[in-house]
């Protein structure tokens, strides 16, 4: 292991989006996983996605098993970001986490992250967390997998640690069985589902769009870790597709962000511009195309997140850094959640069309609402990898201010 060092962990697939972790080794086998080394160093990589086969946008560099060094804290990222200053934590409302495979200590490894950072306990007993098989059995585990799981589960319920966490896993990466596991998530009641991982996009994919058009719920997609592209389902205009920023704290407040250069984005080349991005309206959009992403969160590797595995990834297991778009889907989730408790709180239904009143909002009070990530690029293509004012192809509208864009979102009709 090189301390200092992520590498991508990757899974062939629908790919997992992103996760970093610094063991020497540039290769290991396992099931369609495949380890190697970035040409930025970062640590695991997850290599392309290929074919029908997702994969999940991470990075990560261990930490061991004494406790995590690196990483940003629950509590850190809550005061950033402004989640502390919302007295609701999302009771009442379940999270849909969809991702590939087994993660056969998800449960177990929920309990350390909690304990070590005082979050309340979220397990099947007290009926906080739930496992279901998408497919009615138990799925093979995957390394690579399992510590997106870990990333998914620890950081929704790290920041609304009173909604619910039902995590549904596919029975493979492919993307017919990632979307059988979005349709389960929403069965069992989920008001808001995350899905870190993603695909190149296909001619057909206007048709899976179904999949996230329920009314009375939202869906966080992340963007993907490539830099400029785009890839799906985050294309699909009935999702909430997440980017990638770096964020800086200064003395335990929120500092500055820039354009994460991993983050994923650009204009798709199978969906058409969304009627609520051509009112905004979008720059450099002649030819119509749905933009993404639609928002951002911390997701550069260099200043990511604690999380606790102990399926481990080579000989590494306990606490790693983690990052990329990854991270932000399920934080984002969280907002939503805690919006959506709110709303029931107040006798109104549950957020639908989620994406569109993102945009109004954005239009109405863009300052009051999102920090906006001006700086950075993602790619060598000028203005569509450019960081710029309010909406680029990077960041989307930005990164929350979550206490007012919470009560924004709250107050809605």
């Amino acid at each position: 292991m090189v301390p200092g060092h992520f590498r991508r962990i990757a899974v062939l697939a629908c790919a997992l989006i992103g996760l970093a972790a610094s063991p020497a080794s540039a290769q290991v086998e396992g099931r369609n996983s495949l380890l190697r080394e970035s040409p930025e160093r970062f640590g695991f990589r997850l290599p392309r996605s290929i074919g029908d086969h997702a994969q999940p946008p991470l990075y990560a560099r261990p930490n061991g098993p004494g406790g995590p060094t690196w990483g940003l804290q629950p509590g850190i990222v809550r005061h950033a970001y402004g989640f502390d200053a919302l007295a609701n934590q999302g009771k009442g409302q379940i999270i849909g986490i969809v991702d590939a495979y087994d993660n056969p200590n998800a449960e177990a490894d929920l309990a350390v992250f909690d304990r070590q950072f005082s979050i309340s306990d979220c397990t099947t007993a007290n009926g906080c967390f739930r496992k279901v098989f998408a497919a009615g059995r138990k799925p093979s585990s995957d390394a690579g997998w399992s510590m997106e799981i870990a990333l998914d589960v620890e950081w929704a319920h790290a920041l609304a640690p009173q909604a619910k966490i039902i995590l549904v896993e596919a029975a493979s990466n492919r993307m017919s069985d990632l979307l059988r596991a979005v349709d389960v998530a929403v069965q069992n009641g989920a008001s808001v589902v995350s899905a870190s991982w993603g695909c190149p996009e296909y001619s057909g994919e206007r048709g899976d769009d179904a999949h996230f058009s329920v009314n009375g719920v939202t869906f966080t997609v992340a963007s993907g870790d490539n830099g400029s592209g785009v890839q799906y389902p985050s294309a699909s205009p009935a999702v909430v597709a997440v980017g990638g920023t770096s964020l800086t704290i200064s003395a335990g407040n929120y500092g500055s962000e820039s354009a994460w250069k991993g983050s994923g984005g650009g204009q798709s080349s199978v969906e058409y511009v969304p009627a609520f991005q051509a009112a905004y309206p979008l720059p450099a959009n002649s030819r119509g195309r749905r933009g993404v992403p639609d928002v951002s969160f911390d997701g550069d590797p260099y200043t990511g997140f604690a999380i606790y595995d102990s399926v481990g990834y080579q000989s590494f297991k306990g606490w790693f850094e983690v990052g990329g778009t990854s991270a932000g889907a399920p934080q984002w989730a969280a907002l939503f959640a805690i919006a959506n408790s709110m709303r029931v709180t107040s006798r109104k239904r549950l957020l639908s069309a989620t994406p569109a009143t993102l945009y109004a909002l954005a239009k109405g009070n863009y300052n009051g609402y999102f920090h906006d990530v001006t700086s950075g690029v993602n790619g060598g293509c000028g203005t569509l990898c450019s960081a710029g004012s309010r909406y680029d192809y990077v960041t989307g509208l930005g990164t929350p201010k979550a206490d007012a864009l919470v009560a924004a979102l709250a107050s809605q009709p």
